[in-house]
């Protein structure tokens, strides 16, 4: 993984940040926003992945239902933000839509992602403090504006 701090005010910071063949885009992204103490913050990303995992939060079962996809894939668009979680440590939320071969799509909530060649992520910080709270009835976390 490759960074770069492109733009920063009192109140925010704009990274480039470029992945390599072979990382884990989801792991990846979160280690990055902990060494970089990012508490709050949206991002976009493009690029490909070798394969992918992107989830359907199925309200039943409170889980996601797992869509996996075993092909080199575009990252037509993937969109999300970092939250502080429960623990204290960054929680990543990120929906991406991926484009197949055969020109047909999969999307859903990220749930891991291998690179290949390259993901490249524009990541803004927030002003203020973003909070991701766990909710029981739900079985996910969720941004808490009260927090």
């Amino acid at each position: 993984m490759k960074s770069q701090l492109v733009a920063e005010s009192a109140e925010q910071r704009t990274f480039i940040v470029v992945l390599d063949m072979g990382e884990e885009a989801f792991s990846a992204l979160t280690a990055f926003a902990a060494d970089h103490d990012i508490g709050s913050a949206s991002l976009t990303a493009i690029g490909a992945f070798e394969r992918a995992t992107v989830g359907w939060f199925d309200f039943e079962k409170t889980e996601y239902r797992r869509i996996p996809v075993l092909e080199q894939c575009e990252v037509l668009s993937a969109i999300g933000d970092i939250a502080q979680g429960d623990d204290g440590k960054p929680s990543l939320h990120v929906h991406a839509v991926l484009g197949l071969a055969d020109g047909t799509t999969r999307g859903g909530h990220l749930l891991n992602g291998h690179v290949r060649p390259t993901l490249e992520v524009t990541l803004v910080e927030t002003p203020g403090h973003l909070r991701r709270r766990t909710r029981p009835e739900l079985g996910i976390a969720l941004i808490d504006l009260d927090a």
